[in-house]
């Protein structure tokens, strides 16, 4: 009779241990390092990805370029650790270079065109084509544009390729701190060039729209795995899942442009 409920016991245990050892499997946690325009984006599917999968999501902020000590570049380089890494494709190759992402991990997620925001209620300049961009910023009072790659693109290329480098020069300013739509929204600018993305949430601006196709740049937001990552297949699955077309359409819903076709209805 003991030796029975010896084994009972034993059993039981066994079984116990075995499942709290399958949740503590299905809860492992994925760490991520990420900076850019998809934060809103990864926001709205994280917690779809950590229902779905069962695991928790780990997330560091910090920008993608420049030495300040929260910086992706800077924490890689010290060897902090991370199972995946989502900035803007050119600096995850940086980081595949550098040996800090796994070659041939990189998916792309998303891409991000530049747009026009005037302040809400003004009239809704044309940008339908290049002729008509051109006319427009020649009439503007004051552009602005952001202090990242894309607000060199504007004011070094844009504004030479379109003819007008010299005539808008006076008039044109890049800002180093401060969110473009905001400078816009306050009336400090009549016109404001910036990733849709970024322009989308501000109040007290309307999106014109995006540049002509013709001088159109787009910033494209990739993940990887970390060389170093604690849970390569959950930064696998994670990545799976922002690339999948179920993830498109909360993409889209963002600003931006999903790479993966929505699922059809």
């Amino acid at each position: 009779m003991i030796c029975r409920k010896l084994r009972v016991q034993v059993l039981v245990f066994c079984v116990t241990g075995a499942l709290l050892g399958s949740v503590a499997a299905s809860a492992d946690e994925v760490k991520v390092m990420i900076s850019g325009a998809f934060a809103s984006a990864y926001r709205a599917l994280g917690p779809q990805f950590e229902q779905a999968a069962g695991d928790t999501l780990v997330t560091v902020w910090g920008p993608v370029v420049g030495m300040a000590a929260n910086a992706i570049p800077v924490r890689l380089a010290r060897g902090e650790w991370a199972d995946v890494l989502i900035v803007v494709g050119y600096a995850l190759d940086d980081q595949v270079n550098a040996g800090k992402v796994v070659s041939g991990s990189k998916v792309d997620f998303a891409r991000s065109a530049i747009g026009i925001a005037a302040r809400e209620g003004a009239p809704k300049p044309d940008i339908s084509s290049v002729d008509a961009l051109r006319r427009t910023l020649l009439a503007a009072k004051s552009i602005v544009y952001p202090d990242d790659a894309n607000g060199v693109y504007i004011g070094s290329e844009l504004f030479r390729r379109l003819g007008i480098e010299e005539r808008v020069a006076s008039k044109s300013r890049m800002i180093p701190s401060e969110r473009v739509a905001s400078v816009v929204a306050n009336g400090e600018a009549e016109i404001g060039f910036q990733q849709i993305v970024e322009l989308l949430p501000v109040d007290g601006v309307t999106v014109v729209g995006n540049l002509p196709a013709e001088v159109q740049r787009y910033t494209v937001f990739s993940g990887g795995i970390s060389t170093n990552a604690k849970n390569p297949a959950g930064a696998a699955a994670l990545i799976r899942f922002l690339s999948s077309p179920d993830a498109a359409p909360a993409i889209e819903g963002t600003g931006l442009e999903p790479l993966t076709p929505k699922t059809a209805n």
